[in-house]
């Protein structure tokens, strides 16, 4: 630490920082605009600007640019000065001059960091009256909506979108004072973040299309601190909601996950809690067609289903821990389903096991930025985890960052370490069938089907551990490729092996962790990320159940006469006449979800589930870090949280107890909040004692009160009801949350991290009030931390764990056969997930379905695959170079004929009219 003065005053900080940040962590107000706590300093909008003093005699000191500055020990500062406000109120007159004063229409008014800068810069009047420079706008896509004149050139949405993000499809064009921020021509923005520049951006020149298409002001909107449902990254959100419908998602800081950065998919996918599926009231089918009833009839329906025999139940890897646990306390251990195949299931139970057992570290998003070896084996992480990948990208700065130390650089100083680090090659090694977005900054990029890419792991490893198991039949290049890969990663201090299920591979998995555990002997950082599928598939790993196959069993023998289905859509998981035979083996079908699935119409009894956004819950990430969402909405009567509607169907069982059709459990009936679900599910499955920690219960109060939902701002309730009645009505209110609903109640910076709704402080009013909110810029916040993990790095405990009893079966190599092919399933960031596709944005990004194989297969406009249970399928054909032969790759779920897992077929031109195949 060191000292510096500040207008007199007496202030510590780090000593790797700049002044603009000494400054901002002293809780002095200093306007900027191009500095940015993830994209270092450029030093281009002049707007920090500070008087220095070299020492008490000095009374002139000179004018510097903080963010350009090196905070120093015994350093004079003078924010003060007069002259130094002088000059800030110039810069920011001179910036103002183009741009069109148009708050009272801009969707940034309210929140809009130029206007905080304005402010605080003291610029109030309007001097220049002469003809403004005018740009024409881009379509830039569903995403994002352009308006170039309100821009002030502080260039940090093309640092973040080429340097940081990796896209190389917007650009700053132009010369002089007349600069173009854009793309060459018309088009969407390619890349898997361009949704950030929502927030990066400091004016409204990049801001939220689907938001702008309903007119709402940002003070009227009602926040709550939620988890991306997307993914299981777990990254942190914020939900903002009007009239109870959600508006928009914003990216909520968390030091160890997400940070300042959200993907498109997890910000813009959200539009399915809004969509024309949504199911708002209770079914039953009758005369085979679903009929609306009042949830008393759905209740005494129900009683009279469970007459008919046991009670099963399947619930998802999309449902929060509080569901899944209600379901299971409701038909017991022995008839509750993970609602996952076998292969599925086995794959994240030996994730869990494996993070579980390793020995070194399980790294945080934030922690992988600093790895300095990267082995991405079998996983395209760009579209299964894309924040993960992202943190990847990051890491592979590791190298330009220590050639910048040895050049005394610091590294917050960006333009100067990228120009250092230019050439210097990144430690990144990706082992996959497929291309990826990272190909472009790895030092190797080997292209491998899943076993022969997890036959390079086990050789891998074995190079690191001479007592691992050896791979028979390796090519020579392969053995080369592996002795390499070895090499970097055993000289690292901190190497990252990835990989995951994308393929459904335990090979692929038990190799990166077996790599990850030879590297542990060098170093007790050598970390292990396994990317799961789902949002709570880490939390279904970690609880158990029977397979989908066992249930299907049971269903075949007679032994169920009721099957609850809780948000599952069984269509992505099991073949259509597996489908048929469950429907026709169960007498009664009772789902519980928000969106209408292809079951629905099938089913004897729908009852409408809340979403992530009007419900409280926990899921558990990839990492194992237990996270709760909160409401921001309240939807209508009868829609309520899945284990509430699991509770009723408790209690409308029969009273006598024991019988196959009421095996429910006795807590089940007495819950009362969503707290006391918590409680039981750490007494019954002690994995999951800690969840409780995972934020502040329901009875937490600040200052004696609730916490607000809304800012202060706030219209008020009858201006938002207006359109209904100005009749004041009391704001609704949820037994299960901490929050009020209305901009009544407490709020403060060092409010517990989990529950912070928005960020807003004093002159800060957009997401800029970040800093306020921080221990340091860039480090955790002043409540504390949001989630807690159930397992994490490395320990004393972690280091003495012995070795896996028997050894992987390593499989045989690969061989092309004349007449098919192996079929991969294809991720997708839009198009492959399954909530999201019905956001409309989303929806427009989703490519059509096709059919990629290698450069070497004849080109056929079109051509048609033969799935197993599906029958043939036909699709336009592309090359893609660099696919293996004997590949080829579909995207799963957005075809008739959908698959999990990668298969043998048939594959076969399409015959030409009057021709058969």
């Amino acid at each position: 630490m060191i000292t510096f003065q500040l207008d007199g005053q007496s202030c510590s900080t780090r000593a790797d920082i700049n002044l603009l940040q000494a400054c901002l962590e002293a809780g002095a107000n200093l306007p900027y605009f191009c500095w940015h706590p993830e994209l270092g300093s450029v030093g281009a909008c002049r707007q920090c600007a500070v008087k220095q003093f070299s020492g008490p005699e000095d009374k002139t000191g000179r004018i510097v640019m903080a963010c350009m500055t090196p905070a120093t020990e015994g350093a004079l500062i003078s924010i003060d000065d007069a002259e130094a406000k002088e000059f800030r109120e110039g810069v920011i007159e001179w910036m103002m001059v183009n741009h069109p004063h148009d708050c009272p229409v801009c969707p940034e008014g309210g929140e809009c960091h130029l206007q905080d800068m304005t402010v605080m810069a003291g610029h109030n009047t309007r001097r220049y009256r002469f003809t403004k420079r005018t740009h024409r706008n881009q379509d830039l896509g569903p995403f994002i909506k352009h308006e170039m004149n309100r821009c002030i050139a502080c260039y940090r949405c093309v640092r973040f979108y080429r340097d940081y993000a990796g896209g190389d499809d917007l650009a700053v064009l132009g010369a002089h004072d007349n600069v173009y921020f854009g793309r060459a021509e018309d088009g969407t923005l390619e890349n898997a973040f361009s949704g950030n520049l929502v927030e990066l951006c400091p004016t409204g020149v990049f801001t939220d299309k689907p938001f702008s298409e309903t007119y709402t002001r940002k003070w009227d909107l009602r926040g709550a601190p939620s988890v991306c449902v997307h993914c299981a990254v777990g990254c942190n959100t914020f939900v903002n909601a009007r009239e109870e419908k959600v508006r928009r998602l914003l990216n909520r800081y968390n030091d160890e996950v997400n940070r300042y950065v959200l993907c498109d998919r997890g910000r813009f996918g959200h539009g399915f809690v809004n969509a024309a599926s949504r199911l708002n009231t209770p079914l039953c089918l009758s005369d085979e067609q679903p009929t609306p009833v009042p949830t008393q009839a759905a209740m005494a329906q129900f009683a009279r289903m469970a007459a008919s025999g046991p009670i099963a139940g399947i619930t998802s890897s999309r449902a929060s821990l509080e569901t899944c646990f209600s379901l299971r306390s409701l038909v017991g251990p022995d008839l509750f389903s993970t609602g996952q195949t076998q292969q599925e299931q086995t794959c994240t139970e030996l994730a869990y096991a494996l993070l579980r057992d390793h020995p070194g570290a399980i790294p945080t998003l934030h922690e992988m930025e600093s790895a300095d070896a990267v082995l991405i084996l079998g996983e395209d992480a760009s579209t299964t985890a894309p924040r993960l990948a992202l943190a990847v990208r990051q890491s592979g700065r590791q190298n330009a960052f220590l050639a910048a130390d040895a050049a005394k650089v610091p590294r917050w100083m960006d333009a100067a370490v990228r120009t250092i680090g230019s050439e210097t090659l990144s430690s990144l090694f990706i082992v996959s069938p497929a291309p990826t977005d990272l190909d472009g900054i790895a030092r190797d990029a080997i292209r491998a089907v899943p076993d022969n890419a997890a036959r390079l792991g086990f050789a891998i490893w074995h190079e690191l551990d001479p007592t691992a198991p050896t791979v028979p039949d390796l090519k020579e290049t392969e053995a080369e490729q592996a002795n390499r890969i070895a090499t970097v990663l055993a000289a690292a201090k901190k190497p990252l092996v990835v990989s995951g299920m994308q393929y459904g591979s335990i090979a692929l998995m038990q190799a990166a962790a077996g790599i990850a555990r030879a590297l542990t002997r060098n170093t007790s950082e050598a970390g292990l990320s396994l990317v799961l599928p789902d949002c709570n598939s880490m939390g279904l790993a970690m609880m158990g159940g029977a397979p989908l196959e066992t249930i299907m069993a049971r269903a075949k023998a007679g032994a169920i006469g009721t099957l609850i289905i809780i948000e599952n859509d069984l269509t992505r998981r099991l073949d259509p006449p597996e489908i048929v035979d469950l429907l026709e083996a169960v007498p009664n079908i009772v789902l519980i979800d928000h969106t209408a699935t292809p079951l629905w119409q099938n089913a004897n009894l729908v009852l409408p589930a809340a979403t992530f956004s009007e419900d409280t819950g926990t899921l558990i990430s990839q990492e194992g870090r237990a996270q709760r969402f909160f409401p921001a909405v309240f939807p209508p009567a009868p829609i309520q949280a899945s284990w509430r509607w699991v509770q009723d169907l408790a209690r409308a069982l029969p009273s006598k107890q024991g019988t196959p059709a009421s095996p429910a459990s006795t807590n089940l009936s007495e819950w009362k909040n969503l707290d006391e679900v918590i409680a039981d599910l750490g007494k019954e499955l002690p994995v999951f004692a800690k969840i409780i920690n995972a934020a502040p219960d329901a009875s937490y109060r600040l200052n004696g009160q609730k916490l607000r939902s809304q800012t202060y701002r706030a219209s008020g309730r009858t201006v938002i009801r207006s359109y209904i009645s100005v009749r004041d009505q009391p704001p609704p209110t949820n037994p299960d949350t901490p929050f009020s609903s209305s901009m009544e109640g407490a709020y403060r910076t060092d409010m517990p991290a989990a529950l912070v709704p928005h960020l807003h402080a004093p002159a800060w009013n957009s997401v800029q009030a970040l800093n306020r909110f921080q221990q340091g810029i860039g480090g955790p916040l002043r409540g504390g931390e949001a989630g807690i993990r159930l397992f994490s790095s490395a320990t004393a405990e972690g280091k003495d764990r012995v070795q896996p009893s028997s050894a992987p079966d390593i499989p045989p190599p690969f061989i092309p056969q004349p007449d098919t092919v192996l079929l991969l399933p294809e991720a997708r960031l839009f198009g492959g997930e399954e909530l999201s596709m019905f956001s409309p944005p989303v929806a427009a990004r989703a490519p059509p379905p096709d059919l990629r194989l290698p450069t070497s297969a004849a080109l056929q406009p079109r051509m048609t695959l033969h799935l197993k249970g599906y029958g043939p399928e036909t699709l336009p054909m592309r090359h893609l170079a660099g696919l293996p032969d004997g590949v080829a790759l579909c995207p799963p779920h957005m075809v008739a004929g959908a698959f999990r897992f990668p298969q043998i077929v048939r594959l076969t031109p399409d015959p030409a009219e009057g021709e058969e195949t």
